[in-house]
């Protein structure tokens, strides 16, 4: 992570009853943007969900927007721990290229899906909030190269006179659509919007067609 302000910084607790209240901090802060998006994050609304003082809150943050930051880095680590699963070889070793393609797209919108409360409140707030979207930036591109570097694993089956820009290409379409999801509706593209299970499937056949067909 970049380097923050002084406004922005977060001044972690040392003593063991003072992480414990933090930490109920940090989930309060996420269940609040899971149950009602930026408008029910108050510093308030924290202290009531979190049981703790406000001073417990202005020991460790300046404001609220530094508050938010913090507990958008803490939403951001439970899904990077999702992420494991593209690091582990056993997972992707031996496949062929169609279900290898299928696999990474399965993986990569199965864990948009399990976060998609949080991630639908944070997209939303990235707009008008340039510091979330510069570190949402950063955490996809991540992401991009992660999945890039699983997919080009096909690299000889991929029927493009560049398999790595048809991979970035690829990878841009399905995070796109499952943020899309996230964050508007099912019924956001569609008048027919089909359920999670169906909607992974279309997208894992549509990878499987750009790079393999």
């Amino acid at each position: 992570m970049a380097e923050q302000t002084d406004d922005l910084a977060v001044r972690l607790p040392r003593q063991r009853r003072s992480r414990e209240a933090w930490a109920r901090v940090l989930d309060a802060g996420v269940a609040l943007l899971e149950d009602g998006g930026y408008e029910a994050f108050t510093i308030a609304a924290v202290c009531d969900r979190a049981q703790v003082a406000p001073p417990a809150i202005y020991a460790r943050t300046a404001s609220k927007d530094a508050l938010f930051l913090a507990v958008y880095e803490h939403g951001i680590a439970r899904l990077l721990a999702g992420q494991d699963v593209l690091a582990d070889e056993d997972r992707w070793a031996g496949l062929a290229p169609d279900d290898l393609v299928r696999g990474v797209v399965r993986e990569v919108v199965g864990l948009v899906l399990a976060h998609r409360r949080f991630l639908g409140a944070v997209v939303l707030v990235s707009g008008a909030h340039p510091e979330v979207r510069r570190r949402g930036t950063g955490y996809v591109r991540g992401l991009g190269a992660g999945v890039a570097a699983l997919l080009l694993r096909a690299r000889a089956s991929i029927t493009h006179d560049d398999p790595a820009a048809a991979v970035r290409s690829c990878f841009d379409v399905v995070f796109s659509t499952a943020v899309l999801r996230v964050a508007y509706g099912p019924g956001f593209t569609t008048d027919e919007p089909v359920d999670d299970a169906e909607f992974v499937d279309q997208l894992a056949e549509v990878a499987v067609r750009s790079l393999l067909a």
